[in-house]
Parts: C-alpha cells; sequence; structure tokens
C-alpha cells in the first residue's frame, strides 16, 4: 500500500466517521432502553402507588388528598365493640359510633371469606412484583385460619398473624430507637396540640365532646381519640389542626402509613375510666404509646405484665397480646393522655412490608 499524506487524511476522516455511527447507535440503544425504563417505573407506580397516604407525610395537612383524605373522622383501633364508622361531616365526627362496613379489616369476622381475599391479593402482588421474601407471608396468608385459631389464649391477633416472629408483650425502646427519639424530643410541640384541640368547645349542642373527638365504648369512664391517621387513612380535618404533630409523623421512619394496621392518635382516659381486655389486629406492629399526662393509678397490662406510662417517655408493646389499660385516679387527677402511633415490628423485613402495604391497602 502507497502511504501519502491525503491517503492519511482518508483513513483518519473514515475512522471518525465510524466512530460517529458507533455512537449514534449507542446513544440511541441507551435512550430506548431509559424511556422503556421510565415507562415501566410509570406502570408500577400507578399499580402500586394506590395508598392515599404514599408521599403525603411530608406535605401540609391541608394539601392531603386520595381516597379517605378528606374524612373527618374514623374508626378506632379499641376494645370489643370494634371500630367506629368514617363520616365526612364535621358535626357527625363526635358521639360513639360502630363500624359497619364490610370493608373494615377490624370488624371483620376472620373466615374463609377473608383468608381467600388475603391470597388472592398476595397472588396478585407476587405476579406484578416477586416471589422473592415472601416464605412467612405465603406461609401465614396460606396458614392463617389455623393460626388464628390456635393461638394460645394470651396472643392471639384478630386478623392477620406473621409465623416466626419474635414476640414478646413489651419492646425495649432500642427496637425502634430512632423513632422513639424523635417521639420523645417532639413531647412539647406535641403536648401543646392537644392542649389546643382538647380544650376546644363541644362540637354541637348536647354532646360533651370537642370538635374531631370520638367517644370509644368502655365498661366505667370516658375513653376519647383523636385520629390524625386512622386504618391507614389520613383524616385531613384533624390534621390541620394539628401540623407539629403531623410533621413528626412524616419524618418517623417505621410509622406504618400504608396499610389498615397504621393508626396515629391522642388517647384520652378521665380518671375510673377502664379499657377492657382486648386483642389487637396484628403482630406485625409495635403500639408507641408517649405520655403527654400521666396522673398516679394510671397502668397499662399487656400480656399479664402492667407498666406504667411516664411523661415525654415512650411505652412500646405488641398489642396481639391481651391487653388492658384503666386509671383509677380521683376526678382532681385528671385525664390520663398518650399519643398513639403504630410502628413495624423490627423483625418484619422490608420485602415484607410492601407486601403487606399491598394485601392491606386501605378499601382493597
Amino acid at each position: 500500500m502507497e502511504w501519502s499524506l491525503g491517503r492519511v487524511r482518508e483513513l483518519v476522516a473514515d475512522g471518525m466517521q465510524s466512530i460517529r455511527d458507533c455512537e449514534s447507535s449507542a446513544v440511541g440503544t441507551a435512550a430506548g432502553l431509559l424511556l422503556l425504563f421510565l415507562w415501566y417505573c410509570y406502570r408500577v407506580g400507578r399499580e402500586h402507588g394506590s395508598s392515599p397516604l404514599r408521599g403525603r407525610y411530608g406535605a401540609e395537612p391541608g394539601h392531603l388528598s386520595g381516597p379517605g383524605a378528606l374524612s373527618g373522622s374514623g374508626a378506632g383501633d379499641g376494645a370489643g365493640e370494634g371500630a367506629a364508622a368514617r363520616r365526612g361531616s364535621p358535626d357527625e365526627q363526635s358521639g360513639p359510633a360502630y363500624c359497619q362496613s364490610a370493608e373494615c379489616f377490624r370488624c371483620t369476622a376472620p373466615g374463609e371469606g377473608l383468608n381467600q381475599r388475603l391470597y388472592h391479593s398476595l397472588q396478585d402482588y407476587a405476579k406484578r412484583y416477586t416471589w422473592s421474601g415472601m416464605g412467612r407471608v405465603h406461609k401465614g396468608v396460606r396458614d392463617q385460619g389455623r393460626y388464628l385459631s390456635s393461638r394460645p389464649t394470651i396472643q392471639r391477633p384478630e386478623v392477620f398473624f406473621l409465623p416466626d416472629l419474635p414476640s414478646a408483650p413489651f419492646f425495649s425502646r432500642d427496637a425502634q430507637k430512632h423513632d422513639v427519639e424523635l417521639l420523645e424530643r417532639s413531647f412539647p410541640a406535641l403536648l401543646a396540640e392537644f392542649g389546643n384541640v382538647y380544650n376546644q368547645p363541644p362540637a354541637r349542642s348536647g354532646s360533651s365532646l370537642p370538635p374531631g373527638w370520638k367517644a370509644n365504648s368502655t365498661p366505667h369512664g370516658l375513653w376519647w381519640t383523636y385520629y390524625l391517621v386512622n386504618q391507614g387513612t389520613p383524616l385531613a380535618l384533624n390534621a390541620r389542626r394539628c401540623p407539629r404533630a403531623w410533621r413528626v409523623l412524616g419524618q418517623l421512619r417505621t410509622f406504618i402509613a400504608n396499610n389498615v394496621f397504621g393508626n396515629a392518635c391522642f388517647s384520652v382516659l378521665t380518671p375510673g375510666a377502664l379499657i377492657a381486655e382486648h386483642y389487637g389486629p396484628t403482630n406485625v406492629r409495635l403500639r408507641c404509646h408517649l405520655g403527654l399526662r400521666v396522673p398516679s393509678a394510671c397502668e397499662l397490662v399487656v400480656g399479664g405484665e402492667p407498666q406504667c406510662w411516664s411523661e415525654g417517655s415512650c411505652l412500646l408493646f405488641d398489642d396481639s397480646f391481651l391487653h388492658r389499660a384503666f386509671h383509677e385516679g380521683c376526678a382532681e387527677d385528671g385525664p390520663r393522655v398518650v399519643f398513639m402511633v403504630d410502628l413495624w415490628h423490627p423483625n418484619v423485613a422490608a420485602a415484607e412490608r410492601q407486601a403487606l402495604d399491598y394485601i392491606f391497602t386501605p378499601g382493597r
């Protein structure tokens, strides 16, 4: 081959053009793959993002949206009688009422119908996402009827039992250290907001309840609750009155924000009140009580173990154990007040949490 300056220029030009062609092809391929990935993320987000709570705790309460976000009251998670009906009018928030909705998991008696719904939801989740990490969830859903009927009387969740979870009536604060410390640092703000919503005139004539409060059934005394989140649904009217409490919920790492087992509320027991023995709906959560006002002669008994609340400190307990609470003080002592939130059990893995959020999405 005869080499010359012109020939070298031609070879260099041909090489540069080949590189440009390769670059164009690679860029086109990468762009196509990126578009496919974005389309996939969009579809996954639409299918799995139906929960009204997802992504809303970082926003101001006034900007809540989604199914149920504008309701003013909701079902409780208390003893015996079940939960209060969800209603939209502020005036309807007051007074004792009980859930009559077939969609309420707390009030749905366990049976074949519920077990089949859970299994179909799990299969649907696995088809859309993955079976990876679903061993315990699959085992729990498949054998749910047997687990619920054969549990010892000291621990018997009413709706869903996840097998092979470490269990104890009370847990150390280190089980969810970040969230416990955050709640305790927020004690002054939460106490102040409790006072703001508690010391309001009655919502309507003939009622003793301030706006947003709900009376629960008790054998003795009064038990009132003020929900910010009820069975996985945010209560916007209540949240707007408590912006600092709402921001605290948004900062919690393990708050159950996207399924029916998640609740957050102020809970008041008057002197002489007794919350009768009962079981919670599941063992996948730990219930956290931050003491706001704690007179003497108040006690929480879980699985036969008694504990006392302390102002500014958190108690973590598994409410799938048989538990009760009482206030045996006198009228001068005033009410016992706690801020209650439901946190994930520390041994429920991230993949299991995602699946349970899907299976127990509010309204599913």
